[in-house]
Parts: structure tokens; sequence; C-alpha cells
């Protein structure tokens, strides 16, 4: 399929990845950015879907590095929570393949008012650390369903997902929320590739537009990551509440 966008367009897209990428890096939700976005610039459902997967992808990388090198994450509970999730993102892609345009923008429209409700009802997350370290049989069951939930709606719908993983590891597992931003961005890494992986098989990614984008979205992680790694909760608290904004934003423009 030939796709063609304006220059001023792909500057917009550019613009609207990166900062997509900031907000993403340190609170999630950065899908609620670039999602509509592409869809503003002209590209069908399902490469909007595979070109953004791409660019996040990209860009997850490095947050991913950052939060490695800081120490900021639980490692075995991010790499289980990875395994979980690859494997849901995965499934959730290949669902999507499968539905029509239709089906896609109702599924949006019918799941995201519940993502609101939940990042609503659980806005005020802790600052302490609240996880003793260990790792039982437990632990690990939960991150795994974590991380398979998770990525299964990421991999089906994708807009809020490290926002919806920040609250599971800090609500279920006990994490503050600079180590819950890590854990999530493992997480996310997982179902990110897991969904590229089946787009790029299916090739619906669309490389002139997601390349400069990928390279806007890198910076806009990096940068993120910097000032979530610094400030900690102070930084990442305020952007889950951007996200919040965001995505009630997107549900009225829906309704409209």
């Amino acid at each position: 399929m030939g796709i063609q966008i304006s220059l001023p367009m792909m500057a917009f897209l550019v613009f609207m990845t990166g900062f997509a990428g900031f907000v993403d890096s340190a609170a999630g939700g950065g899908g609620l950015i670039s999602l509509p976005a592409y869809l503003f610039a002209g590209l069908p459902p399902h490469y909007t879907y595979a070109t953004n997967k791409f660019s996040a992808a990209c860009g997850t990388t490095f947050a991913t590095a950052s939060f490695f090198k800081n120490g900021a994450m639980n490692l075995k509970v991010g790499i289980l929570a990875a395994i979980g999730s690859f494997a849901g993102s995965a499934l959730g892609a290949h669902i999507v393949l499968m539905l029509s345009d239709e089906v896609l923008q109702m599924m949006m429209f019918i799941i995201l008012p519940i993502a609101a409700v939940i990042i609503l009802w659980r806005r005020n997350l802790p600052d302490e650390n609240r996880d003793d370290g260990t790792l039982n049989l437990k632990k690990a069951l939960l991150a795994l369903g974590i991380g398979l939930g998770i990525g299964l709606y990421d991999g089906m719908v994708g807009p809020g997902t490290g926002t919806f993983a920040i609250i599971a590891f800090t609500s279920l597992m006990g994490f503050d929320l600079r180590t819950a931003n890590g854990n999530a961005k493992v997480l996310n890494l997982a179902s990110n590739y897991a969904s590229l992986f089946t787009y790029l098989s299916s090739g619906l990614v669309v490389f002139p537009v997601g390349i400069p984008c990928a390279i806007s979205n890198i910076v806009g992680n990096i940068i993120g990551s910097h000032f979530a790694l610094r400030k900690g909760a102070k930084f990442i608290r305020p952007m889950m509440l951007v996200v919040l904004v965001l995505l009630l934003g997107k549900l009225i423009t829906d309704m409209l």
C-alpha cells in the first residue's frame, strides 16, 4: 500500500511521537498521543498500529536501558513479566490482524472508558518500596500474570500499557513508583517487540514514516527517563495525571 504524507504532516508526526516518547518513559501512555497522531496523518488503523509499534519499540529500548543502568528495576520480576507480556502481546497482535478497521475502532471505544476508570481510581500511588526483595512462587506467578494480561491488552489496544503496568506493580507487588516504572519498561519492551514481529511479518510497518518517528521517539524516551530517574515519584505521579487527562480527552473526542 502506497502511503504518502506531506512534509508539514510528517513534521507534526515527528513532534508528536517525540512528545509521546517523553510521556511514555515517565508514566506510560505514550500511545494516547502517538496513535491519534498517526490516524490524523492519514494512516489506516492497521498501518497505524504497526508503525506506532515500530517507533514505540525503538524508544522503549533506550528507556529500558536507562532504567537498567541506574538499577531502577527488579530484574527477576521484570523478566518474568516480560515473558508473560511477550506471549500475551503476540496473541493480541494476531487477534488484531483478524479484525476489521471498524471492529478495532469499536474495541477502542469500549475499552478506553474502562482504562480511564482504572487510572483515575489508582492515581494516588505509594512512594515507598514495600517489596522485601524475595521471589517466591506466588510472586513469580503474579509477575507472569501481570505480564500476560497487560501484554494481551498492549497487543490488541495499546494506549496506557505502561501506566497499567506501573499501577499493577505498585498495587499488587508493593514496588515504589520508580522501581515499578523500571519493571514496566521491561514488560513493555517485550510486548512491543512481540507485536512488532507480527506486524513486520504482515508488511504493515510504513518505514518512511516510522523511521523518523522512531528517532524522535528515542530522543523523547531518553529525556523523559532522565527526569523520571532523577526526580522519581515527584515527576512520575504528575505525568500519570497527564496520561489520565489525555485518555479522558480521547474518550470525549471519540464520543463526539
